[in-house]
């Protein structure tokens, strides 16, 4: 069958694309959650909790037996030893973010991250003390950077800049230009979500570092829906720190410890802020439990405490399959999966929708954020009585998310059939 000469909006087209997808076999990988029918429903929320690998149980299980047999000797004679057990992540993170080993580590959840890296890197002084943050930045970000002036006697409001939407939902990189142009001397740090959790839309990270480090700022990225989505390439972009999480687009599991970046300029100081505790200290002679604390030469040295076993184990299951895939081959393959469902969207229900995410692929990840003209109530509980997942923001919007791990053409196709029965009142 050529695929040239069917309509994309005909089935056999999204059957087609995924017959000759190369990575189509990663999605045999995953556990899909079930109708009561038995079939597997259309998970497009990976954007809020990724899907569990095939090998996560086993290793959570092989843990859960060394504790059993080993007690505490399961730190060095486990199959996988507990006491380096975070250094198992510490490639396959680095991959994803683009960066070198050095410069990343698995520890905490992403918005203690946060705190420790603002402890670090947010230094107000004199008239340069502003924070700078995107509207509609997930909630937890803006309590982190509030609670973070407070505590350096800032306003928590005033010590706040925003960046509002200037082209219809979306902020666009010359206003952020703008912005710079005119309070980048008030600013000491940027703290922007790389992909906006509401809206999808990717910031350009290398061209607002580029900036923001003209204007004398330290810039900092929330990477919970950019990890495991977009190409990173944090140390040629010269970022100075990032955090993310492991459960979304991670597939780490409900909690999954969250990643770290801090670029390598920033890496062996002993005299940079930081809070501080045992496993930062330097390895050689963490044991001999000495006073002082000499920090590790990578960003290891901003670790607290020895690492969660069994979150990091399911963690580790997901990476392996990144590793395997390659994060480069994934984002190209998400390019055309969403590029195709926005297609569908747009040719099946132009009337009913309109998409705030960018039209660029270089301007989103897989998000697509649909925002419905006439919002129908419990939309998101029809879609799941239909057979598929995604997530709902209030009064109008729909968060929809085609993972290339393991999301289909034929899955974009079966949504947007769906979400039109529905609208169409059928």
């Amino acid at each position: 069958m050529n695929s040239s000469a069917i309509s994309p909006t005909d089935l056999n087209f999204a059957l087609e694309q995924d017959n000759y997808d190369p990575q189509a076999h990663f999605r045999g990988r995953f556990h899909f959650p079930e109708t009561e029918s038995g079939e597997s429903f259309i998970y497009f929320s990976g954007n809020s909790l990724g899907l569990q690998p095939d090998t996560a149980e086993q290793y959570i299980t092989e843990e859960l037996d060394a504790w059993k047999k080993l007690g505490v000797e399961g730190h060095l004679n486990a199959k996988r030893p507990w006491l380096p057990y975070h250094e198992l992540l510490t490639q396959y993170t680095a991959e994803i973010a683009g960066a070198f080993e050095k410069e990343v580590v698995v520890m905490n959840s992403l918005t203690v991250n946060l705190h420790l890296l603002m402890t670090s890197f947010y230094r107000p002084k004199g008239k340069r003390k502003k924070i700078l943050i995107e509207d509609n930045a997930f909630p937890s970000d803006r309590y982190a950077v509030q609670s973070q002036l407070k505590i350096h006697g800032n306003h928590p409001k005033e010590g706040l800049i925003i960046l509002n939407p200037d082209q219809g939902d979306t902020i666009t990189t010359e206003w952020i230009f703008d912005c710079f142009h005119h309070h980048g001397h008030e600013i000491a740090l940027v703290l922007i979500g790389g992909v906006n959790y509401y809206t999808g839309q990717a910031f350009d990270m290398k061209a607002i570092t580029k900036k923001a480090h003209e204007y004398g700022c330290l810039v900092g990225f929330d990477l919970a829906h950019g990890a495991g989505n977009l190409h990173l390439k944090l140390h040629d972009w010269d970022v100075d720190f990032a955090a993310w999480c492991g459960y979304k687009y991670l597939n780490g599991g409900p909690g999954a410890p969250s990643g770290v970046f801090i670029h390598e300029r920033h890496l062996g100081k002993s005299d940079i802020p930081r809070f501080e505790g045992w496993w930062g200290h330097d390895k050689s002679t963490r044991f001999q439990m000495p006073d002082k604390f000499v920090p590790t030469a990578t960003a290891e040295a901003w670790q607290l405490s020895n690492p969660p076993i069994f979150s990091m184990a399911s963690l580790l299951a997901s990476l392996e399959i990144f590793h395997e895939a390659g994060i480069e081959s994934l984002r190209k393959k998400s390019e055309k999966l969403t590029s195709y469902l926005e297609l569908l969207l747009k040719s099946e229900l132009n009337e009913h929708i309109t998409i705030i995410t960018p039209v660029s692929v270089r301007g989103r990840g897989c998000q697509l954020s649909i925002r419905l003209k006439n919002p129908i109530y419990n939309t998101i509980d029809i879609l799941r009585e239909k057979g598929a997942v995604c997530d709902w923001r209030d009064p109008d919007v729909l968060r929809v998310a085609p993972v290339p791990l393991y999301n289909s053409f034929a899955d974009c196709h079966q949504f947007v059939h769906i979400l039109k029965e529905i609208l169409n009142g059928s």
